[in-house]
């Protein structure tokens, strides 16, 4: 019986390069599956290249709703920002990506699957490790861990097979979409010192272009979730899409960061991420409001954790479902507005308000109105001192150094 492979195909260098690579090597039918998060234009057209490059079958399914829902939400609620600045876009795409297509491979009787994930990534964790957790008995390959050819090499590879590829050695970039961000690595960014080139941003406007007028949106949450914007409620997919445009018009959503790969090395990194930079700051700023300062405190630990374990490909964890668990009851009382600015590069936390917030203004304020007793305080502060206070009577020589 003819071996078959089922290969995740984005429709890039690698992943098109791939298909008789496969076919070479493994002597095997190939079997394209193409998970639509946010990256696929033209769903017949990437379909038509994969037959054309000689796959048996291929298969485009559109999980963007599944993606926004399942994936998307649940890290947004997590705070999900791996070192504090990367949403996870990629990271995140990955496991509906894996699940899909280890679904697809068992409706195929195939014995394998394949990606283009290169030795010294992150990827190749997340499918390797997504794959063995959810199908054990499936083989996994991957190409570019084992063809051992550098970028320039397998351009030449395609080339020779009648691949067609966007890139090409003038133009190297590797890109990543998904609704949540997009990555962009190689070229002239693999070395920190250079500043990005502007025409690699498509999604977000270079500051000088964008508008003189800063513009102002209020975005819904219920149990930290978006629902809503300028008071239209908005399915989650719509939703995103809308901020998408509108943040990035204004050149919300660049980073640039040194990040450190879970295989050891540091790798310099440029994303745009509008809707995910305006998203995670807002509902941040409703949590700031309706949580007390040690939930909060302890979901930072928790968000960190979290985030780690998506960018290490640890989504099919018990740990992650555990941590989930935790998120989910802190969401809660995440309910309310939350007016953001967007004006030149920068998102504003311009105002929040929430039907349950833990601010009080007559406690807050300085003003008449006010209702906090101070004459509580000195005893507060005695009592809080005590400790101190204690120690350095017992122990004054330990304290003055």
């Amino acid at each position: 019986m003819t071996k078959k492979i089922v290969l995740a195909y984005s429709g890039g260098l690698d992943t098109s390069a791939a298909v008789p690579w496969l076919k070479e090597k493994y002597k095997a039918e190939v079997i394209t599956f193409t998970v639509d998060v946010g990256n696929v234009v033209d769903a017949e057209a990437i379909r038509k290249k994969a037959l054309d490059v000689g796959a048996l079958k291929a298969f485009v399914v559109d999980a963007r709703e599944e993606f926004v829902n399942s994936y998307i939400f649940p890290a947004l609620k997590a705070d999900a920002m791996y070192e504090g600045k990367y949403p996870l876009a990629t990271a995140l795409g990955r496991p509906p990506i894996v699940k899909l297509m280890v679904e697809r491979a068992q409706k195929e009787g195939a014995t394998a699957v394949a990606h283009a994930c290169t030795g010294k990534g992150n990827d190749q964790v997340r499918f390797d490790v997504g794959v063995a957790t959810l199908a054990p008995e499936l083989e996994i390959i991957a190409p570019a861990r084992e063809w051992n050819m550098t970028r320039e090499q397998t351009i030449a590879y395609a080339k020779t097979h009648n691949v067609p590829v966007p890139v090409t050695v003038d133009n190297p970039y590797s890109i990543d979409d998904s609704l949540w961000g997009r990555a962009i690595e190689c070229g002239v960014l693999e070395d920190p010192w250079n500043e990005p080139p502007e025409n690699i941003f498509i999604w977000t406007k270079a500051i000088k272009d964008t508008p003189d007028k800063p513009a102002y949106v209020e975005i819904g949450f219920d149990k930290g979730i978006p629902v809503s914007l300028d008071g239209e409620e908005m399915e989650g997919l719509a939703l995103i899409k809308h901020l998408h445009e509108m943040a990035g018009e204004h050149g919300v959503g660049r980073i640039d960061m040194v990040e450190n790969r879970l295989v050891g090395l540091k790798s310099r990194e440029v994303y745009e991420a509008p809707a995910a930079i305006v998203l995670l700051k807002a509902h941040q700023a409703l949590q700031d409001l309706t949580l007390t300062k040690d939930q909060l405190r302890f979901k930072a630990r928790v968000a960190a954790e979290y985030s780690d374990l998506v960018y290490n490909g640890l989504w099919f964890s018990g740990l992650r479902q555990d941590l989930a668990a935790y998120v989910e009851s802190t969401q809660r009382y995440v309910s309310g507005t939350v007016r953001v600015k967007l004006y030149k590069g920068n998102c504003l936390i311009a105002g929040r308000r929430s039907p349950y917030s833990l601010y009080d203004y007559n406690l807050a304020t300085y003003d008449k109105g006010d209702t906090f007793n101070q004459s509580d305080s000195p005893g507060f502060i005695r009592l809080w001192g005590l400790p101190t206070k204690t120690q350095a009577r017992v122990q004054p020589e330990q304290l003055s150094k």
